[in-house]
């Protein structure tokens, strides 16, 4: 049984002098269809003192949820760099969202930059996957992001999994690591998407299908021996 740890955004409550962690019930749901049988937990915003938490509690696994730009917040900042820095050292399998994606390609160094209002902010567009691949294929995803990573600066430990028509990287995996990357919210969907729980379950070492449920294809492999189930990379 997969013992997950989730990262959360920082909020400020109205009429109350003090900040806040919170994470969107859509995660419970989420998670609940996408891996029904896994344990899961927020984890708090302190900075380094983070890895206890994991260690305690016996976390075999994390995702950087969305939620608060790079540089909003420090300690949140602190918080998620101390975890992709355990994941990588320790190869737990790590999926970043939204603002995990941005954070992971600023942990290796590369470029984060402002990203078209009107077609990414509050949308949904398509995107590409697998433009190396003889087959590629496109699908849509929704869009709240005002920040993003050109393909072209992605960090060289990271590779392009998926990109959009207008040139930003929409999901990327390690090279050598357990750990991925989708810039859209997988858990911003009435139902979760058969891709992206393959995405996720692959991941994590599991059979990218929900016993029971149907079938998806498109897996792509991560040398660490575990699979990442990107949508459409071959």
């Amino acid at each position: 049984m997969r013992r997950l740890g989730l990262t959360m955004r920082v909020v400020w409550a109205e009429g109350y002098a003090e900040p806040r962690d919170a994470l969107a019930w859509d995660w419970a749901r989420f998670l609940g269809e996408a891996i029904p049988d896994c344990i899961w937990m927020p984890l708090p915003n302190v900075g380094g003192g983070v890895i206890d938490h994991v260690r305690n509690w016996g976390l075999d696994a994390l995702i950087l949820t969305g939620g608060n730009d790079l540089g909003e917040v420090a300690l949140r900042d602190e918080t998620e760099q101390a975890l992709v820095s355990l994941a990588i050292r320790e190869s737990l399998p790590l999926l970043g969202v939204c603002r995990g994606l941005q954070l992971i390609q600023a942990h290796f160094g590369g470029v984060i930059r402002s990203c078209p209002r009107e077609s990414h902010v509050g949308t949904r567009h398509a995107i590409l996957c697998g433009q190396t691949s003889a087959s590629p294929g496109e699908r849509v995803v929704n869009s709240y992001h005002a920040f993003g990573v050109r393909a072209e600066d992605l960090a060289p430990e990271l590779a392009v999994a998926a990109v959009s028509e207008d040139g930003w990287a929409e999901a990327f995996v390690h090279r050598s690591a357990p750990l991925a990357a989708v810039q859209w919210h997988p858990e911003r969907t009435p139902v979760a998407d058969p891709e992206d729980v393959s995405l996720l379950r692959g991941l994590l070492g599991l059979p990218t299908v929900v016993p029971g449920a149907n079938p998806v294809a498109d897996e792509a492999e991560i040398t660490s021996g575990h699979k990442a189930t990107l949508p459409c990379v071959h």
